[in-house]
């Protein structure tokens, strides 16, 4: 799961229906929005109870990664496409819509079996997999990332609703702040154990090898415009 919740009180807002053509692809982490989608539509199907509710006589609520700069409320998808079904990287139970890719269980995310997005959008402290953000302009290697600087969103469908910073390519000339980075990770707690005090890095003889720090999340404070 590309997203987790690091410090953050309260329940997520829902679970909704997503667009057929991006839910399959959210790696978790990403800025989405409301939408609403023609109900008839042969292309984009939703789960029956997703007919309850409708905006029109012929549409329905969705849920995109295609988020203008005027869209809200924003909120942050918590399906992704990797982590889910697995326990200490083996993979345990049946989950609904697991599949077999040579010989290997891949848990899914919650779309795979409901086409639903589970929506969090209350403000906190929350890690996403380096994966899912702007893999430019958040990158451990980028030596211009401060702890403070705001966070925006990609605006656009492909690679739309990744995190990345205020000012990067990406951003496409959007300044709308969803938060604030914080720092980076090796598992998206609140305290990363240096690789110094590690293992072979640290033995009892004195001798000493810095090794390479390895970061797999990057943590950041998620605290959108409600207008």
């Amino acid at each position: 799961m590309a997203l987790k919740l690091v410090n953050q009180a309260g329940n997520a807002l829902g679970q909704y229906d997503g667009y057929d053509s991006e839910v399959l692809t959210l790696k978790g982490g990403e800025v989405v929005t409301f939408t609403s989608v023609v109900a008839t539509n042969a292309t984009d199907k939703a789960a029956a109870d997703v007919y309850d509710g409708y905006v029109n006589p012929n549409k329905r609520v969705a849920v995109t990664r295609n988020v203008a700069t005027t869209a809200r409320p924003l909120m942050l998808a918590d399906d992704g496409i990797s982590g889910y079904g697995t326990l200490f990287g083996s993979v345990v139970g049946g989950t609904v819509g697991q599949v077999s890719t040579g010989g290997a269980l891949l848990g899914p995310h919650t779309a795979t079996g409901s086409g639903k997005v589970t929506c969090w959008h209350l403000p906190g402290v929350y890690a996403v997999s380096l994966d899912a953000v702007d893999t430019v302009a958040l990158a451990p290697t980028v030596s211009t990332l401060a702890t403070g600087d705001a966070l925006t969103f990609v605006p656009s469908s492909t690679s739309g609703g990744q995190l990345t910073k205020v000012g990067s390519a990406a951003a496409a000339g959007n300044t709308v702040v969803v938060g604030r980075f914080i720092d980076f990770e090796t598992n998206g707690s609140l305290v990363t154990t240096p690789s110094s005090l590690v293992g072979a890095l640290n033995p009892p003889d004195g001798a000493f090898s810095a090794g390479s720090r390895s970061f797999a999340w990057m943590t950041f404070y998620f605290n959108p415009p409600a207008a």
